[in-house]
C-alpha cells in the first residue's frame, strides 16, 4: 500500500457521500458568498441592474426554490451552494439544474420579489391582466399547451412550459422573467401572440418602477439552511446506512467516541489536540504499524479534518484522558488499515 492509496481512500466519494449524509444540514457551513451559485446570483443583479432597478432581491439559502408569499426574498436550494452536495441531489432525485435553468429559475423568482416589493398585485390594472392575486392557489392545474395566453419560460414537470396558467402570480412572474431575459427576442418571438399584451405591460410598469425604493422591504427567511438540524440523509427519506460498507475511509463514529458532547465555556477543539500531538502520535503510529509516515500522516490529517467538520471539543481537565484516547484510535485505525484496507470507524 501507499500514500496514494490511503489518500485516495479517506476521499473516496464513497467516504465523503457517507459524512455528508451523516451531517446535520445545518452544520455544513453553507452560504452563498463564495459558492458555485455565487456567479449566477450576481449575473441576476447585473442584470437588473442593466434594466435600471434600484432594488434588488436579497437571497438565501433553503431546501427549494422560491419567495415565501409576499416576502421580496428569493431561496435557493442549499445544494446548489456545495458542488458534493449538487452530486448527492443528482444521485438521490436523477437531476440537478445546470446553469441555464439556475438562471431562469432566478429570473422567475425576481419576478415574484419585485411583485412583492412594491405590491403590485394591488394595482387594478394589475389584476386586469393577470387576474386576482388572491385566487385560490393551485398545487395541480391542466394547462392548455397551444395557448398563446402565456409566455413560455420555465419547464416544470408534468406540466412542460406552462407553469404561467397555474395562477396569476405565477404569471406575472414568468412574464417578467421573460422580459428580464437578455436577449429573449420577446418582441419578435410573441408578435402577434394576446399575450404581448401583458408583456407590454410590464415593460411599461417596469419603467416607472425600477427607480423607485422598495415599497416593502420586510424579510421572512423559510426553513433557513441555518435552522436545518436534520442529516442529510433525511432531506430525501433515506437510510445513511445503507452506504456504510462502501464508506472505507470514514471515521467519524470513532471519533465521537473519543470526543463525546461536551458543554461548559471553556471547551477546547479536538483538532487542535490532534496538531498538538502530531509528531508524537505519527511516531507511534509508524511504530507499532509499520505504515510509512506518508501513510500515517494521511490517517492523521483525516482524523484532524474530520473533528474540525463535526466540531467536536473536550473540557480542559480531561486532556490527559482524552490523549490516551487519541494515541490508542491513530494507532488502532492504522492497524485496521495495514491489515484490511479500510479504517474501521
Amino acid at each position: 500500500m501507499s500514500a496514494k492509496t490511503i489518500h485516495s481512500l479517506v476521499q473516496s466519494w464513497d467516504t465523503v457521500r457517507f459524512e455528508l449524509l451523516n451531517s446535520r444540514i445545518s452544520d455544513l457551513n453553507l452560504r452563498i458568498p463564495g459558492s458555485p451559485v455565487e456567479p449566477y446570483v450576481r449575473r441576476l443583479y447585473r442584470e437588473m441592474e442593466a434594466k435600471g432597478f434600484r432594488f434588488k432581491p436579497v437571497l438565501y439559502l433553503t431546501d427549494t426554490w422560491g419567495c415565501p408569499d409576499r416576502y421580496p426574498v428569493i431561496g435557493i436550494p442549499f445544494y446548489l451552494a456545495d458542488e458534493r452536495l449538487a452530486r448527492i441531489e443528482e444521485e438521490q432525485t436523477g437531476e440537478i439544474e445546470d446553469g441555464k435553468r439556475i438562471m431562469a429559475l432566478l429570473r422567475h423568482e425576481a419576478g415574484h420579489a419585485v411583485n412583492y416589493a412594491y405590491r403590485l398585485w394591488r394595482r387594478p390594472s394589475w389584476e386586469e391582466i393577470f387576474g386576482r392575486f388572491s385566487r385560490p392557489y393551485r398545487d395541480y392545474f391542466i394547462p392548455d399547451h397551444l395557448s398563446r395566453e402565456y409566455v413560455r419560460h420555465i419547464s416544470v414537470s408534468p406540466y412542460g412550459r406552462t407553469y404561467a396558467q397555474k395562477h396569476p402570480d405565477e404569471d406575472f412572474a414568468e412574464t417578467f422573467a421573460v422580459w428580464l431575459t437578455p436577449r429573449s427576442g420577446w418582441r419578435a418571438r410573441y408578435r402577434n401572440w394576446p399575450v404581448m399584451r401583458k408583456l407590454l405591460y410590464v415593460n411599461g410598469l417596469m419603467k416607472e418602477i425600477r427607480r423607485r425604493s422598495a415599497e416593502n422591504s420586510r424579510v421572512r427567511f423559510l426553513r433557513p439552511v441555518e435552522s436545518m438540524t436534520m442529516p442529510l440523509a433525511d432531506q430525501y427519506g433515506k437510510k445513511a446506512k445503507r452506504y456504510r460498507r462502501a464508506a472505507r475511509g470514514y471515521v467519524d463514529d470513532r471519533l465521537r467516541e473519543v470526543f463525546p458532547p461536551a458543554r461548559g465555556s471553556q471547551l477546547r477543539p479536538a483538532a487542535g489536540l490532534f496538531r498538538k500531538l502530531h509528531t508524537r502520535l505519527l511516531e507511534r503510529v509508524v511504530l507499532w504499524s509499520e505504515l510509512s509516515e506518508h501513510e500515517a500522516a494521511a490517517i492523521l490529517r483525516k482524523l484532524e479534518s474530520r473533528s474540525l467538520a463535526l466540531k467536536l471539543s473536550y473540557r480542559p481537565g480531561q486532556e490527559g484522558e482524552r490523549v490516551m484516547d487519541v494515541v490508542s484510535l491513530a494507532v488502532a485505525l492504522a492497524l485496521d488499515y495495514a491489515y484490511t484496507g479500510r479504517l474501521t470507524g
